[in-house]
């Protein structure tokens, strides 16, 4: 009718959704694995789902005409199918689906690589487009999974709904329930489908701890050709805090229907900064995927950068044959080879320090990890104080704490056989260290190698202290020193890293101080430490000397990187720091010489010490400083009671006299003044004790005590003699050490440790008395109190103190004896004067044979017979 309006019927239907999947498989909820990126070699058909809501549900049934078209897109646009359905829409569906495809049955066989897109057409009208794309990767072998790419990282950061700039991202293990809102993962991978641009579709999975899917995120993306990393970020969360309950969570991360990654992480009371670990699809161990350059080095890589490390030439054999027979395992087990049992990656690493233990412990890591044996391959190191505690109950923690930063990785323990005192210490913590390590290995979680280090003979003592131990250990390598022309390469290196450079003249000194270092070491030298403390010091001179100009700033750049002879110099350990000179003191000089003449014997002991006198002497005449000539510490070396303390005291003071010595006081100890009860304190005691020492001596009587039980380094004993050496090199000419002990013990004390020896330049031997020397001495003591013998009281004395002579054993105390029967004698002579009621001054100075015979009377076997073991 004219004028009457067109009445447009509503449409009966309201658009849903159009999505594309390749698999028939059905999924929960009348869902499909809906994606648009399809690898041609595993694509037979290519749906399409078409989605809509009823409007007439309840109502009443309607019929639609519904087209499906599937177009290419190349040079040209090329239709693909055209298909028509003819469908009536029952009154009780509320959501209607419909799902055709096109393809063949066999894979790979009708779908080539390239863009498409689908068009859903209702009644003549088109009412949605989606686009899909079918990739593939060149030279591919048959029936190889397609190589697109590889997970290389997963970090997890918080952050609002707009994300966070990479600069600003803060990365978590766990996060706070409090104050979390969206929680991303930032996805990296290695793009390996060089050869030409395409589509990556990555899922972003979030999960609760039901499995329960709490978001998902999908990233479709242009990867180019050029492009070496994959770089995506993905969030799920609200933009307000509280939207996360506490409980475990996984992200997982799914390319082509299959997963590349699963990351767990906590929600909790706190955030926890790191980066968890990553489930990998077909392995056992979790891997921690951290973003680093290392993650991207082939098996070769490392090997090439072992390889690379100066010397260490027979290690960087055994650690390649060992990698080949990992290798070789590994491919045993791909043929179908049955290879149960674990391989054994514990190790022990035996050598003086710096010789490169820590550094190929380092690569060994990232060799396990490339090789699959580990999942992290990081280093975590430590020493007795970081596994030993000082209570009871104290030490477990301690070491499974250790085991568990280690773990994915290799627990590195350096000076390892400190854990191992002595075998029959059961008192020391050190050993519930050692159980603890011993049942890790043998069935504790896994996915950890235990590298130990330490010196040769120690170690050897550390495996044998637990019965399981050496045999949980099947590799072992052996750090020797580095040569000199080894220990010159590192110098280069290090002024490369350094950016110095050495002048020639400074090369030709440094040379010569390396070679001196390397001919006079002992089992403390230390190898590249020691070369790079030179280098260090060098540069602090080479400061030191440009600060001193009027004008630095106006030195050419050039000036800042040259290494003088100047600069050098001053490393040589040989020349002693200026100290303060003195001149000699004749007068305490004088005295301290009539001290010595004056007593008993040591004739041999006497003629040294003048000509040590004589050398000092002569040596500041011609101005050298002795103590470039000589060290000047001292072996007093004799039995008991034979003048070791007193010389010492004399020597202390002549050294005083001469000027090589400030104070020239001396500081008696022992083991007991030296060595402490806990670890690490013996160090620290040590260094108090030399610290009270400097400018004079420090006397350690009964040396060879510091060798502990059966000369064992793990004693804490051997702390202190390092602690010495290291102060008797560092503060060199500041103050003397003198040692002394009897013959026997005292040369196990210098065998001990090789750096004693070559420290003590000076050995004075001190011989037993002779009978007329302990008469002399007896006849001294007793007039030093002002006592004097009558003539049948001396020679009843001489023949008890022969008599003792003859009588000695390795116990005898030689003056010390004497002093004890002149005691006694004293004693007995006091006491015959107070009974006395009339007594002439003289008679009070007389010593008569019945004081000495009283003595003989009152404690016979004390003093004249030793005790024997044995049948009477």
């Amino acid at each position: 009718m004219e004028g009457e309006e067109t009445q447009i019927s509503p449409l009966p239907y309201k658009f849903r959704e159009l999505k594309v999947y390749s698999s028939t498989e059905w999924l929960a909820d009348n869902k499909k694995k809906y994606r648009q990126v399809f690898d041609r070699h595993e694509t037979t058909f290519v749906y399409a789902e078409l989605s809509f809501y009823n409007k007439l549900f309840d109502e009443r049934a309607w019929d639609v005409t519904i087209t499906l078209k599937c177009y290419s897109l190349g040079r040209t646009k090329k239709e693909v199918c055209n298909l028509e359905l003819k469908k009536k829409i029952s009154k009780y569906d509320h959501t209607v689906y419909v799902r055709e495809g096109w393809g063949n049955k066999k894979q790979g066989s009708f779908w080539a690589r390239g863009t498409y897109y689908w068009e859903a057409w209702m009644d003549d009208k088109k009412i949605a487009t989606k686009y899909f794309y079918i990739e593939e990767v060149e030279e591919m072998e048959e029936e190889e999974i397609a190589p697109y790419l590889e997970l290389k990282s997963i970090r997890l950061y918080e952050g609002k709904y707009d994300d966070v700039s990479p600069e600003d991202r803060k990365y978590f293990k766990a996060f706070a329930v409090g104050d979390t809102r969206y929680i991303y993962a930032e996805i990296k991978c290695e793009n390996l489908n060089i050869y030409a641009n395409w589509q990556c579709e990555l899922f972003v999975k979030f999960f609760n701890q039901s499995r329960e899917l709490k978001g998902q995120v999908i990233r479709l993306n242009q990867v180019k050709e050029s492009d070496d990393m994959i770089d995506v970020t993905a969030g799920w969360g609200a933009n307000i805090k509280g939207s996360w309950r506490k409980g475990q969570y996984t992200v997982e991360v799914v390319f082509m229907d299959r997963v590349l990654g699963v990351m767990p992480f906590e929600v909790g009371d706190d955030f926890v900064e790191g980066v968890g670990h990553v489930q990998l699809p077909n392995r056992m161990k979790p891997l921690y995927l951290e973003n680093d350059e290392d993650a991207a080095l082939s098996l070769d890589d490392i090997m090439a950068r072992l390889n690379a490390l100066i010397g260490l030439h027979p290690i960087k054999k055994q650690v390649s044959e060992h990698a080949q027979y990992l290798k070789f395992i590994q491919l045993r087990r791909d043929k179908g080879y049955k290879e149960e049992s674990e391989l054994s990656i514990h190790a022990v690493f035996t050598g003086n320090p710096g010789t490169g233990k820590t550094t190929v412990a380092k690569m060994m890591g990232k060799l396990y990890r490339k090789m699959g044996l580990l999942s992290r391959g990081h280093v975590h190191e430590v020493d007795r104080v970081n596994l030993v505690g000082e209570y009871i109950g104290q030490t477990a923690p301690k070491v499974k704490e250790a085991i568990e930063k280690a773990r994915g990785g290799i627990l590195f323990i350096d000076e390892a056989y400190s854990l191992a005192r002595t075998n029959d210490d059961t008192k020391d913590f050190g050993r519930e260290v050692i159980e603890i390590l011993v049942k890790e290995m043998s069935d504790g979680e896994g996915d950890l190698a235990v590298i130990v280090a330490g010196y040769p003979k120690e170690m050897n003592h550390f495996l044998e202290s637990n019965p399981g131990l050496r045999s949980r250990f099947k590799l072992y390598y052996d750090f020797a020193d580095y040569k000199p022309n080894e220990l010159w390469e590192i110098v280069n290196y290090a002024a490369e890293e350094m950016e110095l450079e050495f002048v020639p003249e400074a090369q030709d000194l440094l040379n010569k101080i390396i070679i001196r270092a390397y001919r006079n070491r002992d089992r403390t030298f230390g190898n590249a430490r020691y070369i790079y403390d030179l280098v260090e010091k060098a540069k602090i001179n080479l400061g030191l000397r440009i600060m001193a100009d009027e004008n630095p700033e106006g030195r050419p750049a050039s000036d800042l990187k040259l290494i003088t002879p100047a600069d050098v110099i001053q490393l040589d350990t040989t020349i002693v720091k200026d100290l303060p000179d003195i001149p000699i003191d004749d007068e305490l000089l004088h005295i301290a010489l009539e001290e010595l003449d004056e007593l008993v014997g040591m004739k041999s002991v006497k003629r040294e010490v003048k000509d040590l006198i004589s050398l000092v002497k002569y040596y500041q005449s011609i101005g050298v400083n002795p103590l470039n000539k000589l060290f000047l510490h001292t072996l007093f070396i004799g039995n008991p009671g034979t003048g070791k303390t007193t010389v010492a005291r004399i020597l202390a003071k002549i050294f005083r006299a001469l000027g090589i010595l400030e104070r020239g006081h001396i500081v008696e100890t022992d083991r007991q003044g030296l060595v402490a009860g806990f670890v690490g304190q013996t160090a620290i005691k040590t260094s108090e004790k030399i610290d009270q020492a400097i400018g004079g001596v420090l006397f350690i009587d009964e040396a060879y005590a510091l060798t502990g039980a059966a000369g064992l380094y793990a004693d804490y004993g051997h702390e202190a003699i390092q602690t010495i050496l290291k102060r008797m090199e560092d503060d060199r000419g500041t103050f003397f050490v003198f040692a002394a002990g009897y013959p026997d013990n005292m040369e196990k004390f210098l065998k001990s440790n090789p750096g004693l020896r070559s420290r003590f330049d000076k050995i004075l031997k001190f011989d037993d008395y002779s009978p007329l020397d302990l008469f002399e001495i007896g006849k001294q003591m007793l007039a030093t109190e002002n006592l004097k013998l009558s003539k049948a009281a001396s020679d009843y004395l001489q023949q008890i103190i022969f008599q003792m002579h003859r009588a000695r054993d390795k116990f005898f105390g030689n003056a010390r004896s004497v002093r004890q029967l002149v005691n006694a004698i004293i004693k007995n002579q006091h006491l015959r004067m107070s009974d006395a009621t009339d007594s002439s001054a003289r008679e009070m100075h007389n010593v008569l044979v019945e004081d000495i015979r009283k003595v003989e009377m009152q404690d016979e076997n004390k003093i004249f017979d030793k005790n024997k073991i044995g049948f009477r």
